[in-house]
């Protein structure tokens, strides 16, 4: 009952289009019937196949006459078919990076239309602490901040809301925690060694905050958002950062002569970053291979 719905629907769609030419189709999410064709099972005849081949069917027919603009959607450009992405059907590829700071800046006002916020709200300084936030994010962040002002019984959106509600989106709510007073105090000792050597290292950005309060998975956290718009990194901040991120386990070998799996997370994004220095950067003793 349902093979050859999807392509009969383009069909449809691209003579509609025609019919009322000037026209645009908008097609989100393309890598949902977009995808490499053979991946799947069906022999080619399978639903998603099928409605892909009408689309690049209808695509090729396109003559200077035709007054028809196509536009796609994704996150994953890597597993669109190479037949919908080569120039005559897909002629332009526009990248869409995260915010930098004036765009932060126009998203947040965008956002604060409706909400009552302080009047010492600084959203310079706001855009400058999320760096690395999508718009979805500030959004997110902003509608945060006013939940969090109602429960707090406020009239006004305050700095301080903003700075929990930021937390909220990148680390997750607080969690009441039942935690024994040892491991409050490692998780303590841990903390202070990311920041200890976060603070002593020249071109690391500033400790802004450090808590043991669990949120997420993580029993504590310490921050040192970036405080600006990086588009590379040299070596010798991405070994700080790794210094940074293996200062916690440090400082509990050092103090306790034991290790906890409190690192589990900072041990992952240091292997992270240097499985990158190694294989994509070319920054080991191995060269640029």
């Amino acid at each position: 009952m349902l093979v050859g719905v999807g392509s009969a629907r383009v069909r449809d769609l691209f003579k509609m289009a025609n019919e009322t030419q000037p026209s645009l189709i908008f097609i989100e999410e393309v890598d949902a019937i977009g995808r490499q064709r053979g991946m799947g099972i069906g022999g080619g005849h399978d639903e998603p196949e099928q409605t892909l081949n009408q689309i690049l069917t209808e695509m090729d027919g396109f003559d200077p006459r035709t007054n028809v603009i196509v536009i796609a959607a994704t996150n994953r450009p890597d597993m669109l078919d190479p037949a919908l992405i080569r120039a005559g059907r897909f002629d332009r590829r526009v990248h869409i990076p995260l915010p930098d700071l004036e765009d932060r800046k126009a998203i947040i006002k965008l956002h604060m239309k409706g909400k009552p916020f302080d009047k010492d709200v600084d959203i310079t300084g706001l855009a400058k602490k999320t760096v690395g936030f999508s718009g979805a994010d500030i959004e997110n962040m902003l509608n945060e901040s006013a939940i969090l002002a109602a429960r707090w019984d406020k009239e006004k959106i305050s700095d301080n809301a903003l700075d929990e509600a930021a937390l909220k989106v990148t680390l997750g709510p607080e969690r009441r925690t039942l935690q024994s007073e040892e491991e409050r105090k490692m998780t303590a000792y841990h903390e202070a060694g990311h920041a200890l050597v976060a603070a002593s290292l020249p071109d690391m950005d500033k400790v802004q905050r450090i808590s043991i309060t669990a949120r997420g998975a993580s029993l504590g956290h310490t921050s040192f958002p970036p405080e600006k718009d990086r588009y590379s990194e040299t070596k010798t901040r991405l070994e700080s950062m790794l210094a940074a991120l293996l200062g916690g386990r440090a400082s509990e070998e050092i103090f306790f002569n034991q290790l906890t799996s409190g690192a589990a997370n900072d041990i992952e994004r240091a292997t992270q970053i240097a499985r990158k220095m190694v294989t994509e950067y070319g920054m080991s003793s191995l060269g640029p291979i």
